[in-house]
């Protein structure tokens, strides 16, 4: 009886620890999901706009939320391809975020990024805030597919 007991707990665990393993093989990791983001910021820097492209799926979008000079709260969205083309004429170096923590989350082929940021441009501190990404799982792996982000100068730490 005991040998059958054992049997049967080896069988058990064996189903459980496979079925972990495929359940953990079908998701997609943070790294997966941060590298597109990783990938936009260090094309910024190198001001590389192929780079920062491929980071972007199709259609993405640009999008911060300012105060209009009435001083209320308003959404303005930029073009993605203004925004490509003014990192290709920057010279390397002069683009620099710098991320002060990253929180994902996933579930299935979406995920959300929360960034803290704080930038530099040519070395001198400009603006701080935060990015919200959105990207999406495409054939070719993680995209950005929107972001839309705060900057201030005040509160950065």
């Amino acid at each position: 009886m005991l040998k059958f007991k054992i049997s049967n707990m080896k069988s058990f665990l064996t189903v459980v620890f496979m079925s972990f393993a495929v359940f953990s093989l079908a998701q997609s990791t943070e790294a997966e999901v941060k590298a597109p983001i990783n990938q936009l910021f260090e094309g910024m820097k190198k001001a590389d706009s192929t780079m920062v492209r491929q980071a972007l799926a199709a259609g993405a979008r640009l999008e911060t939320v300012t105060k209009n000079k009435a001083g209320e709260i308003t959404v303005r969205s930029d073009s993605f391809e203004g925004f490509v083309k003014s990192i290709g004429k920057a010279t390397a170096g002069d683009l620099d975020e710098q991320l002060t923590a990253v929180d994902i989350k996933i579930d299935g082929d979406l995920a959300t990024a929360w960034t803290p940021y704080k930038f530099f441009y040519k070395g001198a501190f400009s603006h701080c805030g935060v990015n919200a990404f959105q990207l999406i799982k495409t054939a070719s792996g993680w995209k950005i597919w929107s972001i839309i982000d705060t900057r201030r100068k005040e509160g950065c730490q």
